[in-house]
């Protein structure tokens, strides 16, 4: 994956992870993009807002993208780690690619995504660290809800 491409494409799913934290919600965001370079779908996480404990970036912006014949040749693109749910949609659909914005504040599925076939480019992005990190300081209770933890 062309490093200056997979900067670009975080900006699409940054700048969704900050609406989704100006709407009052989880500041995740993700894109799809085809092996064309198009995008296909954008999201945030949408927990909060839509009381949807499905409605994580990943899968948002995959329901964005709509119905697609194949995913062969596309990337998901996330602020934030996969969680172990959006990592079994990146191998479910067979999405070969996935760039990582940080890795720092969550880590879930990427190892394991990597260990069967999916290539994975963590970028340690300073602004995504920033605004999870941000994030979890000031709603720190509704981060360990978001991750599963009590």
């Amino acid at each position: 994956m062309d490093l200056e491409r997979a900067r670009q494409w975080l900006g699409t799913a940054l700048g969704e992870a900050r609406a989704g934290r100006d709407e009052g919600g989880i500041p995740v965001g993700a894109a799809l993009y085809g092996a064309d370079g198009a995008l296909l779908g954008r999201g945030h996480n949408r927990r909060v807002q839509d009381g949807d404990p499905a409605a994580h970036a990943e899968t948002e912006a995959f329901r964005a993208a709509g119905r697609q014949r194949s995913y062969a040749g596309t990337t998901m693109v996330t602020t934030l780690s996969p969680c172990w749910y959006c990592s079994g949609l990146v191998r479910q659909f067979g999405i070969p690619r996935v760039v990582v914005g940080e890795a720092e504040t969550f880590r879930g599925g990427q190892d394991w995504l990597a260990e069967h076939g999916v290539e994975v480019l963590v970028l340690d992005d300073p602004a995504c660290v920033a605004l999870m990190r941000e994030f979890v300081a000031t709603h720190p209770s509704l981060w360990n809800e978001d991750i599963g933890h009590d």
